[in-house]
C-alpha cells in the first residue's frame, strides 16, 4: 500500500457545475471521465425554463442596487468584499497606515485592519467631496499637487 495521498486533479477542481451544450452532447467533463447526471426533464419538480433560469442566475454574480447619495455615506465595514484594487503606497505611508492600525488598537482598544481604516477615510472624503465640492479637502490637495 503506498503512502502518497492522491490529490485531485485541475480538471476536477475547475470543472463546470452545470451541463452546458458541450457537457451535455458529451456526457464527460475532463481526462478524468467524471461524467455529468442527466438532465431530468421538465416533468420532474418545475418546468425547463425555471431549471434554465435557475442556472443562469446562479452562474451571474447579483450586485446590489446602487443607493442614494446622502450625507450619510458609510463605508461598507466587515463583510465579504467582492471588488478588489491595488493601491501602491510609499513605505513611509505604510508605516504612517500602520502606526494608525497600532494607535486604535492600543489607544482606542479598537481591533481594526488596514482595509477597513482606508474605506473609513474614502467614506469621509467622498462625503466631504459630496457636501463642500470644490471647497473639500480632496480638491484643495489634488489641486496643489
Amino acid at each position: 500500500m503506498s503512502r502518497r495521498v492522491t490529490l485531485p486533479g485541475a480538471d476536477e477542481l475547475f470543472r463546470t457545475t452545470g451541463t452546458g451544450p458541450t457537457e451535455a452532447s458529451t456526457g464527460e467533463l475532463g481526462s478524468r471521465g467524471l461524467s455529468v447526471a442527466p438532465d431530468p426533464g421538465p416533468d420532474s419538480a418545475g418546468s425547463a425554463a425555471d431549471a434554465a433560469a435557475g442556472s443562469r442566475s446562479s452562474a451571474v454574480r447579483q450586485t446590489r442596487p446602487r443607493r442614494q447619495r446622502d450625507d450619510d455615506r458609510r463605508p461598507s465595514g466587515r463583510e465579504r468584499h467582492d471588488e478588489k484594487i491595488t493601491v501602491y503606497l510609499s513605505p513611509d505611508e505604510l508605516i504612517d497606515l500602520e502606526r494608525a492600525r497600532l494607535a486604535l488598537r492600543q489607544d482606542h482598544g479598537m481591533a481594526v485592519d488596514r482595509g477597513r481604516i482606508v474605506r473609513e477615510a474614502i467614506a469621509l472624503v467622498l462625503a466631504e467631496l459630496e457636501v463642500k465640492g470644490d471647497s473639500s479637502t480632496l480638491v484643495r490637495r489634488l489641486r496643489e499637487a
